[in-house]
């Protein structure tokens, strides 16, 4: 069975009604986060407690949808609660700073380099719009709806999730992971330059483009990856929308993937074998594209060299509805989680 995003956020409000124990509820008492080492070979983790707690009357939460850290080791946290759209911090977990209020959908939250200066690309699919801002929110382009693509009658029918910037030219690339699941492509001043996918069950058409990444890891033959969120894989394509491969992730509910040295780490946000409230776990993916680690979830195991079908870590877990990450330079990922009684992200601390 699918379930959409506003089914999906329905069940979980619900659930999430009378309090923030959901997995408590579902499998008893659990020890507490911070006593738990949680991952697989290599990267494994513990919660840092209370990470970026803060005073919800000031500064609250709504749904935390993704992180990214700038050139001065600030992390920056897009929420869709217009009273702070924006929540920077140091890594210890305080506020250093807050702004934007026009975010009603804040999504995608990606951050851009440019001849030494940094930007942040928010992708919001209530104002069917990508905004370009500097680092203090002061706005510097918008991406409308595609109508040069011909795909599209309508504003309202355009709602991204989420971009990726190419670092060689300045290319947009937006995917439209709530709307009809196209990715456009644009250059750096916003001057459409193609389109591909669209929904469909071909090689190189989503079920929910949720992420993209300009994948600049072999840097000899950079590519993007893109979610397939709803058929559970990630696809890879040439930068100028060929279909390469796709890379099976089987059950698992993947966001958007995102770089760190030679890996790839994302959030899921449920995975199919669990559809109660509360689901969802890390996936980390070797340079080969394999899962190694999976914190909060099943051991990722393979047979005849596919990945077998991955779950929600029934005896312990820290999460509810993971929807990014982000991993620091000392290896701490953090996580950021939607649908989850407005819960500030979690820090997971990195054990030898």
């Amino acid at each position: 069975m699918k379930t959409n995003r506003r089914t999906f956020l329905g069940q979980a409000t619900t659930a999430t009604a009378a309090g923030l124990a959901i997995p408590n509820i579902l499998f008893g008492a659990q020890p507490k986060a911070d006593e738990v080492v949680i991952g697989h070979g290599s990267h494994r983790y513990r919660v840092v407690p209370n990470w970026g707690v803060l005073d919800a009357g000031k500064n609250p939460v709504n749904d935390c949808h993704e992180m990214v850290q700038d050139a001065k080791g600030r992390i920056i946290l897009l929420t869709n609660e217009t009273k702070n759209n924006i929540l920077v911090y140091d890594k210890s977990g305080k506020l250093l700073e807050s702004w934007g209020n026009s975010y009603p959908g804040g999504h995608g939250l990606t951050l851009s380099n440019e001849g030494g200066e940094q930007f942040l690309f928010i992708s919001d699919p209530d104002r069917h719009q990508v905004v370009k801002t500097d680092l203090k929110g002061k706005v510097l382009l918008k991406l409308e709806y595609p109508k040069e693509t011909g795909r599209y009658d309508y504003p309202t029918q355009f709602k991204p999730t989420e971009t990726s910037i190419n670092p060689a030219n300045g290319d947009i690339y937006v995917a439209d992971g709530y709307g009809l699941n196209f990715i456009t492509q644009y250059d750096r001043n916003g001057k459409y330059i193609r389109h591909w996918g669209g929904k469909g069950e071909e090689n190189g058409q989503f079920d929910c483009c949720h992420g993209i990444l300009v994948d600049t890891r072999n840097k000899a033959n950079p590519t993007l990856l893109i979610t397939d969120r709803r058929h559970n894989a990630l696809k890879r394509f040439t930068l100028d929308g060929k279909y390469l491969s796709t890379i099976a992730l089987p059950g698992s509910y993947i966001c958007r993937p995102v770089p760190h040295g030679d890996m790839i780490y994302g959030a899921v946000f449920r995975s199919t074998s669990d559809s109660y409230p509360g689901s969802g776990y890390i996936q980390i993916l070797d340079k080969n594209d394999k899962v190694v680690s999976t914190p909060g979830g099943s051991e990722p195991v393979y047979k005849n060299g596919k990945l077998e079908e991955q779950r929600k870590d029934r005896s312990f877990t820290p999460f509810i509805h993971p929807h990014d990450v982000h991993v620091d330079e000392d290896e701490n990922v953090y996580v950021a989680q939607w649908a989850s009684g407005k819960t500030y992200p979690i820090k997971l601390q990195r054990v030898a």
